[in-house]
C-alpha cells in the first residue's frame, strides 16, 4: 500500500521521522491481518500474533508506545499494579519503560507478550547507566529500580550463570531483561525481541547502519557481552518458575519511504 507519506509523518515529531522510530510505525501500519502477518515472523516458531491481538504503536493511527505499568490492553489491572509497584516507589511524574513495539501474543497455547527493542544504527546500542535523578522522589525510584534489576539478575543467575544486569551500566539492556523476567515471574510468557532494521541509510550521520542479519546479530551479542550470557539468546527459553521467556535477535528490511 502506498503511503501518503507527508500526511502520516505529520503525526510524528520531527526527530521521529526516520530511523527505528519511523520503521516501527511503518511495520505496524495497515489492516490487522497485514500487521499480524508482519509481526509473527519475529516470534515464530514459538509464538503467533493474530489479527485480534493488541499492539502499540498502531501505525500512524495511534503513535503512542506501550508502558506496561500504565497502558491498558496488555496486562490485567492487577498485573499492571504489581509491575508498577515493583518498579516505582513514587508514581507521581514517573513512568514505567516505553516499548518500541509491544503486542499480545499466542505462545504455546497461552496468552503472552512480545516486547520489542528496535535499533537502526550502532550508536543506539548504548552502554550508559540510568541518569541520576534530581529530586527526592526521583532518588526513591532510582533505588527501587536498582532493587528490581538486582532481583531479576539474581533470579536469572539461578537459571543460567553469567548475568550482570545493572542500573548503572548498560541500563537499557538491563531494564529490558528485568521487565521480561518480572512478567514471566507473574506467569506471563514473554518473547523479548531485539530488532535491527537493516540499511537505514538516512541514519548514517548518527551511526553506522546494520547491513545484514549477521551484522546485527554480532552487534547485539557484542553489546550484551558480560551482561547477558550468550546462551540466553536464541531457541532455548529461560524457564522462570515454569513460564518461558525467549530472547530473540531478529532483523527486518523496512524501506525508508519517499517523503514527497
Amino acid at each position: 500500500m502506498m503511503l501518503q507519506t507527508r500526511d502520516f509523518l505529520k503525526r510524528l515529531r520531527p526527530n521521529e521521522r526516520r530511523g527505528s522510530k519511523l520503521r516501527c510505525h511503518l511495520l505496524t501500519h495497515g489492516d490487522n491481518a497485514k500487521v499480524a502477518a508482519s509481526l509473527t515472523p519475529m516470534v515464530a516458531p514459538w509464538g503467533q500474533i493474530h489479527p485480534d491481538c493488541v499492539w502499540l504503536p498502531r501505525g500512524f493511527e495511534d503513535t503512542e508506545e506501550a508502558r506496561l505499568g500504565e497502558t491498558p490492553g496488555f496486562l490485567s489491572d492487577d498485573l499492571r499494579e504489581q509491575v508498577s509497584s515493583w518498579w516505582l516507589e513514587v508514581r507521581r511524574r514517573a513512568n514505567t519503560p516505553n516499548w518500541d513495539i509491544a503486542s499480545t501474543c499466542h505462545i504455546q497455547g497461552r496468552t503472552g507478550l512480545m516486547l520489542v527493542e528496535a535499533k537502526a544504527h550502532r550508536n543506539e546500542l548504548s552502554g550508559a547507566g540510568k541518569p541520576k535523578p534530581r529530586t527526592a522522589n526521583g532518588w526513591a525510584n532510582h533505588e527501587r529500580v536498582e532493587a528490581a534489576i538486582q532481583e531479576a539478575n539474581t533470579a536469572f543467575n539461578k537459571i543460567l550463570r553469567g548475568w550482570a544486569l545493572s542500573r548503572d551500566l548498560n541500563y537499557q539492556l538491563s531494564n529490558r531483561f528485568a521487565w521480561a523476567y518480572k512478567l514471566a515471574s507473574l506467569r506471563v510468557p514473554v518473547i523479548l525481541v531485539y530488532l535491527g532494521f537493516l540499511n537505514a541509510d538516512e541514519m548514517d550521520d548518527c551511526g553506522r547502519p546494520f547491513r545484514t542479519a549477521d551484522d546485527w546479530d554480532r552487534a547485539v551479542r557484542t553489546h550484551a557481552a558480560g551482561v547477558v550470557p550468550d546462551k540466553a539468546w536464541g531457541d532455548d527459553p529461560l524457564d522462570v518458575s515454569g513460564t518461558p521467556l525467549w530472547a530473540l535477535i531478529r532483523s527486518a528490511q523496512v524501506a525508508f519511504p519517499s517523503q514527497r
